[in-house]
């Protein structure tokens, strides 16, 4: 029997969706079994400042990147929406998983969509990319800082310190919220986060027999529409916390892809798309990326937009 020894952060969701790989994998390999190894990051542990403040998403993978270096774990198991763009020396993201549910979910009790909130309503989130589009299209509302695991997020919407909250659908069905979600949001509202919705598998690059091993959880079509959203980003120079939105779906073998970058006070929202051959999937997110620099989408990732 075989041991794959999978490095997790310690949240619910993070814990949750090892578990939803390590069964993927001794469903596929009768001869392996697996381990959790859980781990706290950084950006676990401060919960007090903003993830910009303390050094942004990429705290959550760095202590399991050093777990798979140190040999304490053979894979990795991260939100791709978490993910930098480049991994440490030594490892690689050779496997993404079949994308679930991508959109953002609007959380509240007493109001069925975010067009119903009244004026000064608080929507909780932690999210820039969010927070822009949301102002945007509601300036009557305001958002605030939410941070904490899906359970505290919820329970801080409880106890009345949001009228609404922001978190990922994909999220909320992996931990049995479901019920939980009173409206998917439509794109047209509030476009998906780069990578959204879809899980991906880091290793070390030397490690051939852990890369067969997972080889069959890979998903190429997701695969193709994530390189195509990251490109965005990468195109932008932009990061996991960047105010940059991008959706991508495959459709017989053809992409289409949408993309927005924002404002930090909602006074500015920039979109672009394209579309072509799924073979092309980095070069279509970099035409996109391009599209919108041109309207100065570069100062807005920068944070130098001279919006107030």
């Amino acid at each position: 029997m075989t041991t794959v020894r999978i490095a997790t952060r310690r949240s619910p969701l993070a814990w949750r969706q090892a578990e939803l790989v390590a069964e993927r994998l001794e469903a596929a390999h009768p001869d392996v079994d697996t381990e959790l190894v859980g781990m706290q990051t950084e950006g676990d542990r401060i919960q007090d400042r903003s993830l910009a403040a303390i050094g942004g998403k990429g705290l959550f993978i760095k202590e399991l990147e050093r777990g798979l270096l140190d040999d304490r774990a053979d894979i990795a198991v991260h939100s791709l929406k978490d993910v930098p763009e480049k991994c440490a020396d030594g490892l690689h993201l050779p496997v993404i998983l079949a994308r679930e549910s991508p959109f953002d979910a609007f959380v509240a009790n007493d109001w069925g969509h975010p067009d119903e909130l009244p004026d000064g309503a608080i929507i909780g989130t932690c999210s820039l990319r969010r927070a822009c589009q949301l102002l945007h299209r509601y300036p009557h509302c305001q958002v605030a800082e939410l941070r904490g695991n899906v359970n505290t997020r919820l329970a801080k919407l409880d106890s009345g310190h949001f009228d609404a909250i922001v978190l990922a659908v994909a999220g909320l069905e992996r931990l049995g919220f479901r019920e939980r979600i009173t409206a998917a949001l439509e794109p047209e509202v509030c476009l998906p986060a780069i990578g959204q919705g879809a899980l991906g598998i880091e290793c070390r690059r030397d490690d051939t027999a852990i890369e067969a091993l997972i080889a069959g959880l890979h998903e190429p079509e997701t695969a193709a529409c994530v390189t195509a959203e990251r490109a965005v980003s990468h195109g932008l120079g932009g990061s996991c916390l960047s105010p940059i939105a991008g959706y991508a779906r495959y459709r017989d073998g053809q992409l289409s892809l949408q993309a927005r970058v924002g404002a930090a006070d909602g006074s500015r929202l920039l979109a672009a798309d394209g579309e072509g051959s799924a073979n092309r999937a980095a070069a279509i997110g970099a035409e996109v990326a391009e599209a919108l620099a041109e309207q100065g989408a570069r100062a807005l990732v920068s944070g130098d937009s001279g919006a107030t």
